[in-house]
This record gives structure tokens, C-alpha cells and sequence, in this order.
């Protein structure tokens, strides 16, 4: 899905192709079939004949060869070297003409603050240059001053004190700059064209927590400390949106996947936030008094074994099998299904085939809403009391379904310690202790057969 999705932005931006075709030292390479499946994928992404006929180098990165046909002799990367030069045209760029740039993208610095990252496409750019910044959201032109220029080598950055056009650069000194305004040092300079980003289609609220074990695993628990955090992020992640809700310390956070949020919850666990996060929802749209739902297009490649599972999953979740291939040792499932249909699916996969299953998923458009989606068929074990859970009191939970507690876990009254195979929640008491008697037999006391838990990571 990645593949694809990088490939169709890059041929909608008519840039040109270069097809490498790695990795052909293994024992099971299929070179030329692999180049026919590229051709296809090009054609089934409307390529341009130029695009179509793009050259095409065999080799090993691993080994260090390349070659312009099968069966050359195998000597270095010079032939994926020269291809480049030869077929990719230089970046496009105008060293005589004013300095202007298009914002792409923003970082920040403690000690500078935002930094506005991009490439320029015109003229010089120095430190202590006077520039006007014309913004994307309302066309207002604002002076601002060059503080510093980073330029980027390998992983890392490295301050100069000059940039010439064709280089992507990152520029400080800029009270407020955003993704789409553009740099001119001319002061009636035209604004450049923008790319649009694509709508984000899940929401989640974070929120202050408020459960009794607040403050045992973080540091930073207040509202005020989670909404600066969020509106710290806003600052250098242009794809996610942040707004307060009508309810004291809880925020809507916008995302274009759970991927994302759960990538924004986990660096914030990091740092010592401690949080609530509800469960997601799509983001609907109403056109013409229709109601709107994202849907995403899944490929999901499975053993031939598991294939019935996967459908009659695919088919509770109302997605429509769009095309199916069959591969030596397993099965690529195309189809097309909702965004909320897709919430949790992922983990159904790992289980229905014992983690050899890999499933990939890429936003499709808005389509007509599909009625409910049945994506849990499993009740809950609530746990009645609130304390520390044993061994003893947990080998009695887990005959009644999964745990999702380890001995010696603090757990609270009502909080959900498993789940159980039925459609109903059962009430379970997880911190019962054994009572201790003068008569001992061999073998007492022993976790006899006591399951590992399941943790419960943010994707599930």
C-alpha cells in the first residue's frame, strides 16, 4: 500500500520513473516477471507513456552490482548511477530571478523556534535577509528576517550562511509560518501554488485522567500541561487537527489513521504524559442531504489455510471483495471496506492466522454510509473489587475468557481485566488471596497453567 500510494503521488506530479528491480541473488527472484508486475501497477495508476516507458536495472544492493539486462556481467552501481543522471532531470530551479520558496514542511527548535522547511526555487537566500511571508489560509503579507539557514547532509543538519536555488533548506526567524505560505524577498511577489493534503478521516478525544491510579505512571497530568503538548505538535504535524471540546480538559484530536495517533500517544507516554484516549470514530460528511463515510481500499495476503476466516471477517464488516491472487505459498485479498469497518481489524488477522498475515490499507474517497458494522463479537470481565491481582484469583478469571492483567497488577472496581467469548460482561473478582491453612499438600500454591495476558498496545 505504500508503494502504491507514493508511486500515484509522484505520477500525478508527472515525475519521471526509474524501475529497480533488487534483490535478484535469492534463490526464488523472478526478475522479469517482478518488471511485468511493475508495468501493470504503472498502467493500473494511469502513468503517462513516458512514465510507462521508464528504464528499467536489475541488480543486488546487498552485493553492490546493478545491470541494464539480465544475464550482464555483475560489476558495481555504475548502470543505476548513470540511469539517473540520464533519465531524471536536474531539481527545477531559477538562480537569477528573486529569491522565493513554497513552505513544505515545518520543524521546531527550542532555541528558534518554528523552522520552515523547503525548497528553493528561486534566487538566494542569506542570513539577515529581509523576506515577506505571503500566507496560504488568507493571502496577508508579513515581513520577517532570516535568523538562520540549516541545510540538510545524510540524517543530520548543518548551519551556513547562504543557499542557493535547488537546494532544500530549512529557514528560522519566523513568528508564525505554516505548510503552503510562500518566501519572496519581493514585496508584491505572487503566492506560489499549493498541494493539497489529504482530509484526516478518524477522530479521537484525549483527555485528563480522571481513573483512580492517576499520576502512578506519569508526570505531566494536568489539562494545561496535555493542551500545550497538542498545540506543540500542531506546530510541525500539518496532517492531524486539535480543537477543544465542550468539555473541560478533553480535545478532539484529527488524524488520517490510528497509526498516527497511536504514534502522538506513545512519544507522549514517553515524555510522562499520562491520558485518556476514547476510542476512534470517523469523521462523516454530509453533500447534498446524503450522509458520507470514508472507505479505504485493504490488501490483506494470507496462507491458503486462513482464507475463509479472513472473508467471513471481511464479510461482518460489510467489505466488498474487489479482485483475489493466488501466490505459491499464499493469497492476496483485494478489497473495499469502510474506515470504521477497518478499526481493530488488523489484530483479527494476526489471530486468524497465527501472525503471518499482513494487512495494508490506503484511503479510497467518501462513499454512502454502510449501516452498522458488527467489529466485536466478545463480552467483557469486569473486575468487582479494586487491589493488587494474584495468581490464585486470576487462574479462577481466566476460565471464564483472556486476560488482559498480569499478578501483581493494581486494578480498580469496573475496570476491564479480559474478555470472554460470550456477548455479555461478567463481574469477576481479580485480587481474591488464598486463604492460608496449617494443612499443605505438594504442589499447592503453584500457577499452574496461568496464561499470559494480553497487553493491550494502542493498535489493539
Amino acid at each position: 500500500a505504500q508503494t502504491r500510494f507514493v508511486l500515484r503521488k509522484a505520477l500525478a506530479h508527472g515525475l519521471k520513473v526509474v524501475i529497480v528491480i533488487n534483490k535478484i541473488d535469492r534463490d526464488n527472484a523472478e526478475p522479469a516477471k517482478m518488471y511485468e508486475k511493475v508495468l501493470e501497477l504503472l498502467m493500473e495508476l494511469n502513468a503517462t507513456e513516458e512514465q510507462f516507458d521508464a528504464p528499467v536495472v536489475y541488480g543486488s544492493g546487498r552485493d553492490g552490482y546493478m545491470m541494464y539486462h539480465l544475464g550482464d556481467e555483475k560489476k558495481d552501481m555504475t548502470p543505476l548511477f548513470e540511469t539517473i543522471l540520464d533519465h531524471i532531470p536536474p531539481p527545477f530551479a531559477k538562480p537569477n530571478e528573486p529569491f522565493h520558496m513554497l513552505v513544505s514542511n515545518l520543524d521546531w527548535s527550542d532555541y528558534v523556534g518554528r523552522i520552515a522547511v523547503g525548497k528553493i526555487l528561486g534566487g538566494t537566500a542569506k542570513v539577515g535577509d529581509n523576506v515577506f511571508v505571503i500566507r496560504h489560509s488568507d493571502h496577508k503579507r508579513v515581513r520577517a528576517k532570516i535568523t538562520k539557514i540549516f541545510e540538510f547532509t545524510g540524517l543530520g543538519t548543518r548551519e551556513t550562511e547562504s543557499a542557493v536555488a535547488g537546494n532544500i533548506v530549512g529557514l528560522s526567524g519566523f513568528e508564525d509560518v505554516d505548510i503552503g505560505d510562500t518566501l519572496t524577498v519581493e514585496e508584491n511577489g505572487h503566492a506560489l501554488p499549493f498541494t493539497q493534503i489529504d482530509p484526516p478521516t478518524l477522530e479521537m478525544q484525549f483527555a485528563v485522567n480522571d481513573g483512580p491510579l492517576v499520576g502512578t505512571e506519569g508526570k505531566l497530568v494536568t489539562s494545561r500541561q496535555l493542551r500545550e503538548r497538542l498545540m506543540r505538535e500542531l506546530k510541525t504535524n500539518v496532517s492531524i487537527s486539535i480543537e477543544d471540546s465542550d468539555k473541560a480538559g478533553v480535545f478532539n484530536v484529527k488524524a488520517r489513521g490510528a497509526m498516527q495517533v497511536a504514534v502522538l500517544v506513545e512519544t507522549m507516554r514517553r515524555e510522562g504524559f499520562e491520558l485518556l484516549v476514547s476510542r476512534p470514530t470517523v469523521i462523516e460528511k454530509v453533500v447534498d442531504g446524503k450522509r458520507l463515510e470514508p472507505y479505504e481500499t485493504v490488501w490483506i495476503e494470507v496462507p491458503d489455510e486462513c482464507v475463509g476466516s479472513i472473508m467471513q471477517n471481511l464479510a461482518n464488516r460489510k467489505g466488498q471483495l474487489t479482485n483475489m491472487e493466488k501466490h505459491p505459498h499464499s493469497t492476496m485479498i483485494e478489497a473495499t471496506i469502510t474506515t470504521r469497518g477497518l478499526i481493530g481489524m488488523e489484530i483479527d488477522v494476526v489471530n486468524a492466522t497465527s501472525g503471518r498475515g499482513v494487512l495494508s490499507h490506503l484511503f479510497k474517497e467518501y462513499g454512502p454510509y454502510a449501516g452498522d458494522v458488527l467489529t466485536r463479537v466478545t463480552g467483557t470481565l469486569i473486575a468487582t473489587e479494586a487491589g493488587e491481582t494474584t495468581t490464585y484469583a486470576l487462574l479462577m478469571v481466566q476460565e471464564r475468557g483472556k486476560l488482559f492483567v498480569s499478578p501483581g497488577e493494581q486494578v480498580y472496581e469496573g475496570m476491564i481485566v479480559g474478555e470472554n467469548p460470550r456477548n455479555e460482561d461478567i463481574a469477576v473478582n481479580a485480587v481474591r488471596e488464598k486463604k492460608l491453612t496449617n494443612f499443605r499438600s505438594q504442589g499447592e500454591g503453584v500457577a499452574a497453567g496461568l496464561t499470559p495476558a494480553t497487553k493491550l498496545s494502542l493498535e489493539r
